[in-house]
C-alpha cells in the first residue's frame, strides 16, 4: 500500500516552478497523491488540468479545504515547489507546522534542510512526525569519488538531456523507462533530482546538492548500486539543467559520472528564454546537440519535443522538420508515446532486442 500525500504548489501548480508537483500528479510509484493545493486553481482536477486527463486528484484552496474533503489525515505533506530563490516564506513555514501538528510526517524538496532548523526538528519530535530533506546530501566521508568501475561495464547507459531546466527531461526519461519495460527489458532509472527521488526512484542522488568534487563519483557509485543490486540490460540516466545552461553545472557531473553510450535530447520549441533567467535566449536544439556530442564523445540518437504554447498543428509541423533537418527520430513522448525512441535505441544496441522478455499482463 502506497502512503497517502497531499502537494502544497500554491500560485504554481502547472508552471515551471511547481515542478515537483507536476511530476507527483504524472506518476508517483512511492505515494498516493490525494489532492494538491492551490487556491489559483481551486475545484479543478489535477490531471485534467495539466495534462488533459482526468485522474481524480482534486486541488484545493488550502489545507483546510483538503482536510474537509479528503477521507483521513494524509500520511505526508510534500512541499511541491521548486523556486529559484529555494528558501521558505514565513506563511509557508506556519503551514508545514500546522501539517506537523495534524500528524503529517513532512517531504522537503528544497536546499533549505528542515532537519538542520532546530524549530523544526523540536517540533517534529513533539508531534511524532518525521522530516525528510530530499536534498539533503550525505556526510562527505561517505560520498564517493569517481573510482573508474563505470568504464568496466557493457550495459547501454541513455542519458536524457535539455537544453534548458523544467524542460521534460524527468517525464521523458519515465516514461521512457515504463515503454522499454513494456518491451521485456530489465531497466534501471537513475534519478538526479529531487522529483524523481520522491517519485520513488529505487537509485538516485539530488546531483544539485552535492559539492562539484564528488558529483561525478556519487552519479557512477548510483549506478554501480544498479549494475549489481538489477543486473539490467540498460540504464536510463536523468539529466539536469543543461549543458550549455550558464548558471548550473549539474549536467557536467552527470555526463562525467555516468559516461552515456548514447544521449536523447529533449527541447521546447516555442520558449524563447531560459527558465529562470529571461535576459538569456534559448539555445537552439543544433547548438546543443552539437556542444553535447563534443563533450560527450557519444551520439544523440533521438530528440524529444516540450510541446508548451504549441498547437498540435505547429508540433507536428515541428517534428517533420527536425527529423528533416537533423537526420534524428523526433517526438513528443506525452503527446505521441515513446515507440521512436525505443526503436532508436534498438538500432544503436541491436543486442537488447535478443534480451527482451515475455511481458506478463496481470
Amino acid at each position: 500500500m502506497k502512503e497517502t500525500a497531499i502537494v502544497y504548489c500554491e500560485n504554481k501548480f502547472g508552471t515551471m516552478d511547481g515542478k515537483t508537483a507536476n511530476g507527483l500528479v504524472r506518476s508517483s510509484r512511492k505515494f498516493e497523491i490525494v489532492g494538491v493545493i492551490d487556491s489559483t486553481k481551486v475545484y479543478l482536477d489535477a490531471g485534467e488540468f495539466l495534462f488533459g486527463e482526468h485522474n481524480d486528484i482534486p486541488i484545493f484552496k488550502n489545507l483546510d479545504h483538503a482536510l474537509e474533503t479528503v477521507q483521513s489525515v494524509p500520511n505526508q505533506f510534500i512541499y511541491g515547489i521548486a523556486p529559484s530563490e529555494a528558501f521558505l516564506k514565513q506563511d509557508e513555514r506556519n503551514l508545514l507546522f500546522k501539517a506537523m501538528e495534524l500528524g503529517m510526517n513532512i517531504v522537503n524538496p528544497l536546499h533549505e534542510f528542515f532537519t538542520n532548523d532546530e524549530e523544526f526538528v523540536q517540533h517534529a519530535k513533539k508531534c511524532g512526525v518525521t522530516i525528510h530533506d530530499v536534498r539533503k546530501p550525505p556526510e562527505k566521508k561517505d560520498m564517493h569519488l569517481f573510482s573508474g568501475r563505470i568504464l568496466n561495464i557493457d550495459t547501454p547507459i541513455i542519458a536524457v538531456l535539455g537544453t534548458d531546466s523544467a524542460i521534460g527531461k524527468r517525464t521523458t526519461s519515465v516514461l521512457l523507462e515504463d515503454a522499454l519495460l513494456k518491451q521485456g527489458l530489465n531497466v534501471a532509472f537513475i534519478a538526479t533530482g529531487q522529483t524523481g527521488l520522491i517519485q520513488g526512484a529505487k537509485y538516485g542522488v539530488a546531483i544539485d546538492a552535492i559539492p562539484s568534487q564528488f558529483m561525478t563519483g556519487e552519479i557512477e557509485n548510483q549506478i554501480m548500486k544498479a549494475v549489481e543490486n538489477e543486473k539490467p540490460d540498460i540504464i536510463i540516466v536523468e539529466g539536469q539543467g543543461a549543458l550549455s545552461h550558464p548558471a548550473y553545472i549539474s549536467s557536467c557531473g552527470i555526463i562525467r559520472g555516468s559516461r552515456p553510450d548514447a544521449v536523447i535530447v529533449q527541447h521546447a520549441p516555442k520558449r524563447e528564454h531560459l527558465g529562470d533567467f529571461s535576459y538569456m535566449k534559448m539555445p537552439t536544439i543544433q547548438s546543443e546537440i552539437d556542444l553535447i556530442e563534443n563533450f560527450v564523445k557519444s551520439k544523440v540518437i533521438a530528440v524529444t519535443i516540450n510541446h508548451e504554447n504549441m498547437s498540435d498543428h505547429e508540433l507536428e509541423q515541428t517534428i517533420a522538420q527536425y527529423e528533416h533537418d537533423l537526420a534524428l527520430p523526433t517526438t513528443d513522448a506525452l503527446k505521441f508515446g515513446c515507440d521512436k525512441l525505443v526503436a532508436s535505441i534498438f538500432e544503436a544496441y541491436p543486442n537488447l532486442k535478443r534480451k527482451q522478455k515475455p511481458v506478463i499482463i496481470h
